[in-house]
């Protein structure tokens, strides 16, 4: 039903599937990481699969993704990235010429996610989650039950939108968000499907779905808003510098920001506070670190109370940043694409050289790094200590006795790499953070909860179903 053959002489084995175009897309698409270790064991770290039209060449070996990561001449990330964005969001290309240099300045405004940018909008985003914290504290007179993945979801989508975006001044402000939230959940139940290029028309209310979500953020909609951050004022400020670019594409813009803001975060956030919440010792050591902190900065916890955090305070939290970046290793399943832009050797680690033809896709596939047992001992099971060394960042794992360069990538790589990764990063600790400072939180059904795979390749992985826990305020 298959053939592995070489096709030219220095080019990797390919895995060629017997229907044609497909390939080999049904059974990557059913378990790509199961699928990757098969062809692994049988002609090794470096083979070309066909999958639905593509050559993907994947590189297996993680002490050669260097070799791939520094390449960015011959190896390109941004067109394609670019083409996958404008059909998904439908906004036009930015490279098919119309808008010189838009890329370059969007690309420069992520400076606003770094630095001193980064503790205002970070600050931002504390203020409003204690908001929406404080609301639930209203309402948690005695246990409060509700589903995980929904509390997760209106938080995090909440205070992201209003750091961003700003406040919606209506009286029904929350109800607007809420709405905008709902249809963005529809939405996204579709992108896989999307970013697997299957035409929109094919996917039911999906079509009519997002160009409501993309009116929501018009002009004249978004002046109504009122405290949005500077990096989406400074989007705002240089889509109107393009005449060609029109309303509904500026509108589109936006709205694919906001996708890139919580696509993956809410998942993520998901992830983290159930596995903490599994496991008691986790937990109890996560809580006792943030109320230390509390404590040794002389600030109470409460509905009442502000509770400030500057970054060299959250980066010091050691057990929740380790039981946060364990619950990613496990979680995370991000495929890291470049396209060949030319017939080329490109030269490996020892020696090796593989020959790609233009148009080749070269893939990374960091989910057989994470849960490698020769680097991350028993992987499939949860230590929320992994990180941690002598009391301080662990940063240092090994693969057959030597020090590996990557060893956690859930935000990408190189060129590729997540600018909002450290946002990201911030904003799934203060969640982390309020919700344990307040609440005492238990799961309320004992059942497990398990790896969505539908987005294998796509970032954060959902979970199979919802699980119910219940919250009340700490004494």
């Amino acid at each position: 039903f298959f053939s592995v053959f070489n096709r030219k002489t220095g080019e990797p084995p390919l895995i060629n599937g017997w229907i044609p175009y497909l390939g080999k897309a049904l059974i990557f698409r059913k378990d790509a990481f199961k699928f990757l270790l098969d062809q692994q064991k049988q002609l090794g770290d470096i083979f070309t699969v066909h999958i639905a039209g593509r050559y993907i060449t994947f590189i297996m070996d993680p002490f050669q993704y260097v070799y791939v990561i520094r390449n960015s001449k011959q190896l390109e990330f941004h067109e394609f990235a670019d083409k996958m964005a404008s059909k998904t969001f439908d906004y036009p290309a930015l490279s098919n010429g119309k808008f010189p240099d838009l890329k370059e300045n969007l690309h420069r405004i992520y400076q606003y996610l770094q630095g001193k940018p980064l503790d205002i909008i970070s600050d931002h985003m504390m203020k409003n989650l204690q908001d929406i914290f404080e609301w639930k504290c209203s309402q948690a007179t005695d246990w409060e039950t509700e589903k995980m993945y929904k509390f997760c979801c209106s938080v995090m989508f909440e205070a992201s939108f209003v750091t961003l975006y700003g406040r919606v001044p209506a009286a029904d402000g929350h109800k607007v968000i809420s709405e905008i939230r709902d249809k963005f959940i529809k939405f996204d139940a579709s992108f896989p499907y999307l970013a697997a290029n299957i035409p929109i028309e094919l996917l039911g209310a999906t079509k009519k779905v997002r160009k409501e979500l993309i009116h929501h953020f018009l002009l004249k909609n978004m002046t109504k808003w009122l405290g949005g951050s500077k990096v989406v004022q400074a989007r705002q400020d240089i889509f109107e510098k393009y005449e060609l670019l029109g309303d509904y594409d500026k509108a589109a813009h936006h709205f694919a920001f906001l996708w890139a803001s919580v696509g993956n975060t809410i998942p993520a956030t998901f992830w983290a506070m159930y596995y903490l919440l599994r496991h008691p010792e986790a937990l109890a050591t996560v809580r006792d670190e943030i109320d230390h902190l509390l404590q040794s900065t002389g600030q109470q916890r409460g509905p009442t109370y502000n509770i400030h955090l500057t970054r060299e305070q959250l980066d010091n939290l050691v057990y929740l940043e380790s039981a946060l970046n364990e619950s990613l290793r496990m979680c995370s399943s991000s495929m890291n694409i470049r396209i060949s832009q030319e017939d080329f050797v490109l030269k490996l680690e020892g020696n090796q050289e593989v020959s790609l033809r233009k148009g080749d896709w070269i893939a990374l596939y960091p989910q057989i790094l994470h849960m490698d047992p020769e680097v991350y001992e028993d992987p499939k099971e949860y230590k929320f200590d992994r990180y941690i060394e002598n009391g301080k960042k662990k940063t240092t794992f090994y693969k057959a006795g030597r020090k590996l360069k990557y060893f956690l990538m859930p935000f990408g790589s190189g060129i590729s790499m997540c600018p909002g990764r450290f946002l990201a990063m911030n904003e799934m600790k203060m969640f982390l953070f309020l919700l344990l400072a307040h609440f005492d939180v238990e799961l309320a059904e004992n059942k497990a909860v398990r790896l969505d795979n539908s987005r294998m390749g796509l970032g954060i992985l959902l979970p199979d179903v919802d699980i119910a826990f219940r919250y009340k305020l700490r004494s």
